[in-house]
């Protein structure tokens, strides 16, 4: 690690800490994502082996590029090539939303993205601002790969509790475990429409708070529209208190008349 020399800490979650860094070698400023080993018994955390296993196969100019990686007893470091800040932080001074040239070349560096990740089977499952990184010279790339999972066919059994609620599929809200790349393409959706709004479109704060906010701007989807909705595990749960939120609403304005 005397290699790198750390600048400032630029951010902190429950994997560890991520540093702004610079190379001594080459000279380069870079970013150091430190991983915590703190339990002997499980070794290195699953999240961290795919996304350093998934990234030294994604080589694209709108993916992160992670340069090295360094082990040592207590701490796992990820070295990544530097990007000055996410979207979600360019976002914030955007109020009304993002100019349509700006908007434009984000939004195909995004698709340009998923769509490499997608065609190499891999399923990004945490698309979101915070996770879109920028440079000064407007490019976009795809960042945190820790919830990242290599997909085939036919369609495996996943875990339902994937991507921030914000930015959640219906059918996942439902409790899919079946599922493939529309999970990534619902994010991208709802990102598109943030940086064009300048605030997130369904900003729900449960699981059924944001089925609910999804339905009433899109509408409840019914068997004919979507057959298999009926075999998703918490389908009648969902759509069957949206329906009594329904009707108690509609009792509630006849007592007001």
């Amino acid at each position: 690690m005397e290699r790198y020399q750390k600048l400032e800490k630029i951010g902190e979650g429950t994997y560890g800490v991520v540093y702004k860094a610079k190379d001594r070698v080459t000279g380069e400023v870079i970013a150091l994502k430190k991983i915590r080993l703190e339990a002997e018994d499980e070794g290195i955390p699953s999240t961290a082996i795919r996304e350093i296993s998934l990234l030294k196969e994604l080589q694209h100019c709108n993916i992160v590029r992670l340069y090295n990686i360094v082990h040592t007893e207590r701490k796992l470091t990820l070295v990544f090539e530097y990007l000055d800040q996410d979207l979600k932080k360019y976002l914030d001074v955007c109020e009304k939303g993002l100019e349509k040239p700006i908007l434009k070349s984000f939004l195909y560096q995004l698709l340009r993205g998923i769509a490499y990740c997608h065609q190499h089977r891999v399923l990004h499952r945490d698309l979101k601002p915070q996770n879109l990184l920028i440079n000064r010279e407007g490019e976009l790339k795809l960042g945190d790969f820790g919830l990242a999972r290599a997909f085939g066919i036919p369609v495996r059994s996943y875990t339902h509790e994937v991507v921030t609620l914000w930015y959640r599929a219906p059918d996942v809200l439902m409790g899919s475990r079946k599922y493939s790349t529309p999970v990534d393409i619902w994010s991208v959706g709802c990102i598109f429409a943030e940086m064009a709004n300048g605030g997130p479109l369904f900003a729900g704060t449960s699981e059924a708070d944001q089925l609910d906010r999804i339905f009433r701007l899109m509408g409840t989807p019914t068997v004919e529209i979507y057959p298999a909705i009926v075999d998703l595990p918490d389908y009648r749960v969902r759509t069957g208190w949206m329906s009594l939120r329904h009707h108690v609403s509609n009792g509630v304005v006849l007592i007001c008349r």
